[in-house]
């Protein structure tokens, strides 16, 4: 069973930052690929970020030069840092995970349990 830790989310005034975490408890597996999705009250869950194995990273046109995705091998944890935040921004942020199990070499995918992003005054 894969264990996934989000967090970093929290409230923030419009341009303020926030840097979300997901880390992936043990060693066992390792990030193959890497995406951060949001899910806005009353809308559907929309990409936000993907980050490659290679490290090419794509965003959506609403977050460009604003968010950053990231990884760190050693950690086993993926990032995304959050600056100029608007209040569009708010909503609960997902972190979905493309896995490799160093034992048997196959691959799962997982999801984070979310955390909460608000921006607001």
């Amino acid at each position: 069973q894969v264990q996934l830790v989000e967090s970093g989310g929290g409230l923030v005034q419009p341009g303020g930052s926030l840097r979300l975490s997901c880390a992936v408890a043990g060693s066992r597996f390792s990030i193959n690929t890497m995406g951060w999705y949001r899910q806005a009250p009353g809308k559907e869950r929309e990409l936000v970020a993907t980050i490659s194995r290679a490290g090419s990273s794509n965003y959506a046109e609403s977050v460009k030069g604003r968010f950053t995705i990231s990884r760190d091998s050693a950690k086993n944890t993926g990032y995304l840092q959050m600056n100029s935040l608007k209040p569009d921004d708010t909503g609960v942020y997902y972190c979905n995970l493309q896995l490799r199990d160093i034992l048997t070499y196959s691959y799962v995918e997982v999801w984070g349990q979310g955390t909460l992003v608000t921006v607001s005054s």
